[in-house]
């Protein structure tokens, strides 16, 4: 069901990759909310073709963009305001970690593809946000979003060092937040449940994070639509006064000590 909550509204959609992303389902509310919007993924996510059908779907243009590289971000923003001038959102849905995917423990990291994935999944949103800083280009009120996990607050086996990259990316949100408060726009992390992504079953165990999640949430996992459907809210005029906080977009797990569920699994 569409509201038209972003009629108007224009912006740019970053980490699409295929229909499992969360900035795929994004993409697909924002359209259908009656927002207009640029997606950029890194070149070699663009040479798998698939964004090209999101494009289609949503009338969109597709700019390859590697978020570490500021030469890449300018022209990208360089782009943006010619095509609509000021902005008024922006998701960065962006994370990778070499360590996980070469199976490297996080006792043993390597700590060259530390910085790299750092860079990818962290610092990057620091740099999104200075070139459109020192563009200039959002307008008032607008809002800027990047995706995390609650593993920034706790241990997670294995989710390796994505969780302090994602806890670095957090704070990013906040400080950056307090500057861009100056110019009324909005920053604020969404700390989603864990979700069956390309990146997200990456991780080892993932099966086992989601499981527990579902047991230990009251609502039960939140869907990648679902949180699209929460981004859609951020990015509209109904949150105006939110920003440089960490949401939690989880069924309630971030609140749950113990539920029945589980307790039932393990009494005895």
């Amino acid at each position: 069901m569409s509201y038209g909550l972003l009629k108007g509204k224009k912006g740019i959609i970053f980490g699409a990759l295929n229909e499992q992303s969360i900035a795929w389902k994004v993409a697909e509310r924002c359209h259908e909310e009656g927002a207009e919007f640029i997606l950029s993924n890194a070149p070699i996510a663009l040479r798998m073709g698939e964004l090209n059908g999101l494009a289609e779907k949503t009338g969109s243009e597709v700019i390859g963009a590697d978020a570490t590289s500021t030469e890449d971000l300018n022209k990208l923003f360089d782009a943006a305001i010619e095509k609509f001038g000021k902005i008024d959102f922006i998701l960065h849905s962006i994370g990778m970690s070499v360590n996980v995917r070469k199976g490297k423990h996080y006792t043993e990291m390597n700590y060259d593809w530390t910085e790299k994935g750092w860079d990818i999944s962290a610092v990057s949103f620091h740099k999104v946000m200075r070139t459109a800083w020192e563009k200039d280009c959002m307008n008032e009120w607008g809002s800027i979003l990047a995706l995390t996990y609650i593993a920034a607050q706790r241990a997670f086996p294995d989710y390796n060092d994505m969780s302090d990259n994602k806890a670095y990316l957090e704070s990013i949100a906040r400080t950056f937040g307090y500057y861009w408060g100056e110019r009324k726009v909005r920053v604020n992390t969404v700390s989603q449940s864990p979700t069956v992504t390309t990146a997200g079953s990456g991780v080892k165990g993932f099966g086992g994070f989601l499981g527990y999640a579902e047991d230990m949430s009251p609502l039960g996992n939140a869907s990648a639509l679902e949180c699209a459907d929460y981004c859609v809210t951020l990015f509209s005029d109904l949150t105006k006064k939110v920003t440089m906080q960490n949401l939690f977009h989880d069924g309630g797990f971030s609140n749950t000590g113990v539920t029945q569920k589980v307790i039932e699994k393990y009494d005895f």
